[in-house]
C-alpha cells in the first residue's frame, strides 16, 4: 500500500487552484508534482474544451444580470442558457453552471442553495448566484 501524497514540496504554493475551463478546485497529484505551477486545467476534457467565447458571453450574462437584481436575490444559471440558447439552454446548461464557478473563483458572486452558500466545486443539484455579501471592517 502507498503512503498517501504528501502534498507540494517545499516552497510551492499551496492556495486552492481552479480549472481554468470548469471552475471546479482542483486538488494536487503526485503526477503533478514537477508541473503543479503550469497546471492550469483538471482534465483532458477540460484542456480540450478550454473557455470558449460562448463561455466568455454566459459570463458576461451573468454577471450583468446579477448586477440588475436587488442585493441578495438569487439568479439560476439556467437563465443564461436559456437565454443565449436559441434551442431552449440544454446545450448550454452544464456551461452555464461552469461560467458561475469561474465567477465565485473570482469573487464576484457567491453560489447559494436554499439561502446557504456553498462550495461551487462539489455543489450537486440546483443553484443560485447572487452578488457576494459585502464584507464589513471588523473592529
Amino acid at each position: 500500500m502507498r503512503p498517501p501524497a504528501q502534498g507540494p514540496g517545499p516552497g510551492a504554493s499551496t492556495e486552492p487552484k481552479f480549472c481554468r475551463s470548469c471552475g471546479r478546485r482542483m486538488e494536487w497529484r503526485k503526477k503533478w508534482e514537477r508541473t503543479w505551477d503550469t497546471v492550469l486545467y483538471c482534465s483532458d476534457a477540460c484542456r480540450a474544451r478550454k473557455v470558449k467565447p460562448i463561455d466568455a458571453a454566459l459570463e458576461d450574462w451573468l454577471l450583468r444580470r446579477l448586477r440588475s437584481l436587488p442585493r441578495g436575490q438569487g439568479l439560476d444559471p439556467a437563465d443564461a442558457a436559456r437565454a443565449l440558447d436559441e434551442k431552449g439552454g440544454s446545450l448550454l446548461h452544464e456551461p452555464a453552471r461552469s461560467a458561475a464557478r469561474r465567477l465565485v473563483n473570482r469573487g464576484l458572486a457567491e453560489m447559494v442553495q436554499r439561502g446557504v452558500v456553498v462550495d461551487p466545486s462539489t455543489a450537486k443539484g440546483p443553484v443560485a448566484l447572487r452578488s457576494p455579501a459585502t464584507r464589513h471592517p471588523t473592529r
